[in-house]
């Protein structure tokens, strides 16, 4: 029932991102100009709330465009009812919707759906990770110099030692292609289906990562935080790879590789 209604809120959020994608809608800025949040935003987190209400209306929600709407459940859905918002305000076909669920605070269940290229990710802890529902897994690749690597960067740049800019400038300067597509559910998903061999943020928040996370994991890849600890949602920092590049990473991040 739980695994259900998470496939049904995650479509019918991603019925309403297809239903505006290059039309028509009202846009606004949050924290900076280029900060955005649409119409559609709005409108997909409504429509997801509807279809987990109907069936559990005693469940905690966190959102990206209401926040947390606290309730004594031991069960969370974490939604972004539109990652890369700037892409799809655009008309570029990476935006999605994402959905994860969590129980006693471990997440479950992962649904990511970019109705655009009809890609849909689904992981279920334990049960592996599905696109399209066929198994995926991470690539193969163990040298970090041989490895595609993706990233995003924060609204508000991050001035700090080995910040965004510097571990994206040394792993350039080594001729390590590092892409750079503005979702980082599609970002996490691309890892666990073995098109990036790593990605890795400075600045995200619990529902940028909620469900992608777990397809990484469930794909057989390797998720942490930039200390190499068991990674938390409830933290900004996210390193996730194909497990064999992870260590290598883990070190130009943090300012101690040379290549």
């Amino acid at each position: 029932m739980l695994k259900q209604t998470l496939i049904n809120a995650t479509f019918a959020g991603a019925k309403v991102l297809q239903h505006y994608f290059n039309g028509t809608f009202t846009i606004s800025s949050k924290s900076n100009v280029n900060d955005l949040v649409t119409q559609a935003d709005h409108e997909s987190e409504q429509a997801i709330f509807e279809v987990i209400r109907k069936e559990y209306p005693e469940h905690y929600l966190l959102s990206e465009e209401s926040g947390a709407i606290k309730m004594d459940s031991n069960i969370k859905w974490i939604i972004d009812p539109i990652d890369g918002t700037v892409n799809f305000a655009n008309g570029i076909p990476l935006c999605c919707v994402s959905i994860g669920v969590e129980m006693d605070g471990k997440v479950i269940f992962g649904a990511v759906y970019n109705p655009i290229i009809n890609e849909f990710f689904f992981a279920e802890r334990g049960a592996g990770a599905t696109l399209n529902d066929k198994k995926i897994q991470v690539s193969q690749k163990d040298d970090l110099i041989r490895s595609c690597l993706v990233t995003g960067f924060p609204y508000s740049y991050l001035d700090q030692p080995n910040g965004p800019l510097q571990v994206f400038e040394k792993l350039i300067r080594a001729n390590i292609p590092v892409r750079r597509i503005g979702s980082a559910a599609i970002d996490l998903c691309w890892v666990a289906a073995g098109r990036f061999d790593g990605f890795y943020e400075h600045n995200l928040n619990a529902w940028d990562s909620a469900a992608g996370f777990l397809m990484v994991e469930e794909a057989g890849g390797k998720v942490t935080d930039f200390t190499g600890d068991h990674y938390s949602l409830y933290q900004p920092n996210l390193l996730a790879t194909n497990g064999k590049i992870h260590d290598e990473l883990l070190l130009a991040i943090n300012g101690n590789w040379n290549s």
